[in-house]
């Protein structure tokens, strides 16, 4: 995953889908947020993690490919993601949010199993920490993060949203 760069223009569009109107954002080629809901939070949040004001527009390739996707995801039909994504986050962030991607398609995993996975056992909380600022929902699925015994545990976007997306892969 790379890391935009940190004067890149900041590119919004929204999307109406299967979980209400998400919000998508973008360098200009790369896909830099993916947020479940539109409100001025996460307006706020945008303003924090990128320090330019967003500027709406729909007529993106990354957008349309986004759009195409995430149509085909809720469809049953797209089990992965084919999309340039670049997210702020530090190493350690962008380093979960890439183990979170190799989560496959209809499965869950723990905390400490991604910890694991990163090479650092004990840094479960730290895991659950970046998971919970991943920028980039659905497509690097920290919906399928789930706790050590098999509990929904939080989600940025609530229990209904995960659990919906959760049976959505679940589905044969």
């Amino acid at each position: 995953m790379d890391r935009p760069a940190a004067s890149a223009p900041l590119y919004t569009a929204i999307l109406d889908t299967e979980l209400g109107s998400i919000l998508l954002t973008s360098d200009g080629i790369h896909l830099t947020g993916l947020y479940l809901e539109v409100s001025e939070a996460i307006d706020a949040r945008l303003d924090r993690a990128f320090g330019v004001e967003a500027t709406p527009e729909d007529d993106l390739e990354v957008f349309h490919r986004t759009e195409a996707q995430l149509g085909e995801y809720f469809a049953g039909e797209r089990t992965q993601f084919d999309l340039p994504l670049a997210a702020k986050g530090t190493e350690f962030q962008r380093a979960v949010w890439t183990a979170l991607t190799q989560i496959p398609y209809g499965s869950t995993a723990g905390y400490g199993e991604l910890a694991e996975m990163l090479g650092r056992p004990g840094a479960a909380r730290a895991v659950g920490a970046a998971n919970g600022k991943n920028p980039i929902s659905i497509i690097v699925p920290c919906h399928r993060v789930i706790g050590a015994d098999g509990s929904m545990t939080g989600y940025a976007w609530g229990e209904e949203k995960k659990r919906y997306l959760l049976t959505l892969e679940s589905r044969p």
